[in-house]
């Protein structure tokens, strides 16, 4: 079997190889304890956020959000199945994941393909990749999110219509990797129209909520630090998740939502902080008198 070639922002650094050896132990173990799904192991969260300049044939739109699956470490084919019954109970609009869809380890990835190709949404399902996603692969993961027929937003833009009022989803990649293209995006962006952000480090949002062109970013990557103390939040931060690890934020005039993902990093661990899917409500937001 030939090897792959690998491509220029993957990692084969010291750190990353003793990951993925971390990544295939858990792996192998788990066969012992069970990969099935249950549903009681996820949170399904629902929130309603009122969007400036939001057409009425807009309300109530409904975007179902995940992020960080990390395929192939505590999230299984069947847990992953599992989660897709679970967003298509919730009738979404459009589906939103913003990144990770691999971790250390790209044994088995193109099993994502049938599994992500059951997602029912009515407009579409669109993505942006992580950090984890160049790591691995990112031409890789592209070709699987193709024949997933879900639309990855590399630094651009889908455009949602309603009898010719526009609702705009962009997405800009990560800026772990240094792909990030705000300008880009804001160039692609018509003028007119609310926006919404899919950025998978949420501590871009001070950048982006700038620009004043958002009224929400939708992120994940930090798995809401897998460890939350009640009333007190996460002790554990880093990079592109110090200031919004996990919830909802207000930043300037912008509303960041950061999911708690649907997988874990190497040590499958959770303290007070399930895997989260994330029903979002649109609301038009009422004009002030």
């Amino acid at each position: 079997m030939r090897k792959r070639k690998p491509e220029e922002d993957a990692r084969e650094d010291l750190t990353f190889r003793l990951r993925r050896g971390t990544q295939k132990i858990m792996s192998r173990s788990s066969k012992l304890v069970g990969q099935r799904f249950n549903p009681g192991d996820f949170d399904v969260v629902k929130v309603k956020i009122n969007i400036s300049g939001l057409s009425t044939l807009f309300q109530g739109y409904r975007i179902v959000h995940i992020s960080d699956i990390h395929y192939g470490q505590w999230i299984s084919a069947d847990r992953l199945k599992g989660v897709v019954g679970l967003i298509n109970q919730q009738e979404p609009d459009i589906v939103a994941i913003t990144g990770d869809f691999v971790s250390y380890s790209g044994r088995n990835v193109e099993d994502l393909i049938p599994v992500l190709r059951g997602i029912r949404a009515r407009d579409a399902t669109v993505a942006v990749l992580g950090n984890h996603d160049y790591w691995l692969g990112a031409k890789r993961i592209r070709s699987i999110l193709s024949e997933s027929k879900i639309l990855e937003l590399n630094n651009d833009v889908y455009t949602v219509t309603r009898e010719g009022c526009v609702l705009h989803i962009a997405g800009v990649d990560s800026t772990t990797v240094k792909k990030k293209q705000l300008n880009k995006v804001l160039q692609k962006l018509p003028p007119n129209g609310p926006a919404i952000l899919l950025a998978h480090e949420p501590d871009f949002a001070d950048i982006s909520a700038e620009t004043k062109r958002f009224s929400l970013q939708l992120s994940g990557h930090s798995h809401g630090g897998q460890f939350v103390i009640p009333k007190l939040g996460t002790p554990f931060r880093g990079d592109g998740f110090r200031k919004y690890p996990l919830g909802r934020y207000q930043v300037g005039e912008m509303v960041q939502y950061t999911n708690r993902g649907l997988g874990t990093n190497a040590f499958w661990i959770r303290i007070n902080c399930a895997p989260e899917i994330t029903v979002i409500d649109l609301q038009p937001k009422e004009k002030r008198a």
